[in-house]
């Protein structure tokens, strides 16, 4: 009998010892958008570094396209690129620019943490990220949104791959 109950014990304890560990260990990277006021998620994205997220949209004024691209790095994203295809309100105009066929191009400066964008249904506001595109207007309802990148547990990484 006391056998059983020190085998039983054995057994718990290293369950919850496997448990704790899966909470504690990082898993993969993902891209998180999330409501601004709510912290309601709305996707998750696997990443890593290296990968591209860009946000694609019609300018509001010029009626043309944008495209602003940043790279993963970390728990960071690095603006790497900014397409545009006439300058208008809030586009650089003082920017070091190239014309790729009718496009301006440019590699801006910066890098955040914490991204957030008010999608608009005129600007038809899409997410790009790797190879998948999202309809960011329809994701959030015309929300603003919170991109970040973070780290989910390995608890969470099993438990998304038995649900999904």
């Amino acid at each position: 009998m006391k056998r059983t109950r020190l085998a039983v014990v054995a057994v718990v304890a290293l369950a919850v010892a496997t448990a704790l560990a899966a909470v504690a260990v990082p898993g993969d990277r993902v891209l998180v958008v999330e409501d601004t006021d709510t912290g309601e998620t709305y996707l998750t994205a696997p990443v890593e570094d290296g990968s591209t997220v860009a946000l694609e949209y019609t300018h509001s004024v010029e009626k043309t396209r944008v495209y602003d691209e940043y790279t993963v790095r970390g728990d960071v994203l690095v603006m790497t690129r900014m397409e545009f295809e006439s300058y208008g309100w809030g586009l650089p105009s003082r920017a070091n620019v190239t014309e790729e066929n009718g496009t301006f191009v440019y590699d801006p400066p910066g890098e955040t943490t914490r991204l957030t964008v008010a999608p608009g249904r005129v600007a038809g506001h899409r997410l790009h990220v790797d190879g998948e595109t999202y309809d960011l207007v329809a994701l959030a309802d015309g929300e603003s949104v919170d991109l970040h990148v973070t780290r989910r547990s390995l608890l969470t990484d099993i438990t998304a791959s038995i649900h999904g």
